[in-house]
């Protein structure tokens, strides 16, 4: 699957353009943190290759979402299966201080991922994080528009434009109560 979804977003490399430029901006912990926690939980759904080489390709995912302990940032963590064949899937960010947002997506760009070296979160809703591997520049987005839904999408930066490769749509499994009452 890693292989599957890094060919079609890979070869799009000799047409990207200057990198994207967003920065994480100065917002307060506690929106972020707001945000962050709304993510932990199951959630299971399809996905699919939207555009290259794998166009098309349909697959189902299962992650657990997980926040750090004393720190603001989140992991999805689990599996995507195309047929018969499953494939480990994560994302991991934290805040890094002023440096604002670092992780990995499929274990960064020293494995075979890409690399997330900034973003922010927009409102409760909505997060966006650059991504980037070599050349290859774009962004990672998580919308959660209801405590039970959340869509991810990861669009490449192609001629002066972002380009959706891969979306995905989720819905929670689980019984994990959001809002904002504070973990014990």
């Amino acid at each position: 699957m890693k292989s599957v979804i890094l060919s079609c977003v890979l070869p799009v490399t000799v047409a990207v353009a200057a990198p994207l430029g967003l920065v994480g901006k100065a917002f307060g912990a506690e929106p972020d943190k707001q945000f962050f926690r709304s993510v932990e939980g199951k959630w299971v759904g399809p996905g699919e290759i939207i555009a290259g080489k794998y166009k098309g390709t349909k697959f189902t995912c299962n992650f657990n979402g997980s926040t750090p302990d004393g720190k603001v940032g989140m992991t999805l963590d689990g599996d995507c299966r195309v047929g018969m064949f499953t494939q480990k899937m994560s994302a991991s960010v934290e805040r890094k201080g002023r440096e604002g947002y670092k992780g990995n997506f499929m274990g960064g760009s020293s494995g075979n991922g890409l690399d997330i070296i900034g973003g922010n979160v927009v409102d409760p809703q909505k997060v966006v994080f650059t991504i980037n591997r070599n050349q290859l520049n774009g962004v990672m987005q998580a919308r959660i528009p209801d405590d039970n839904s959340m869509t991810v999408t990861v669009a490449v930066r192609v001629d002066k434009q972002l380009v959706p490769v891969i979306g995905m749509s989720l819905k929670r499994v689980d019984t994990v109560e959001v809002g904002s009452i504070a973990k014990n």
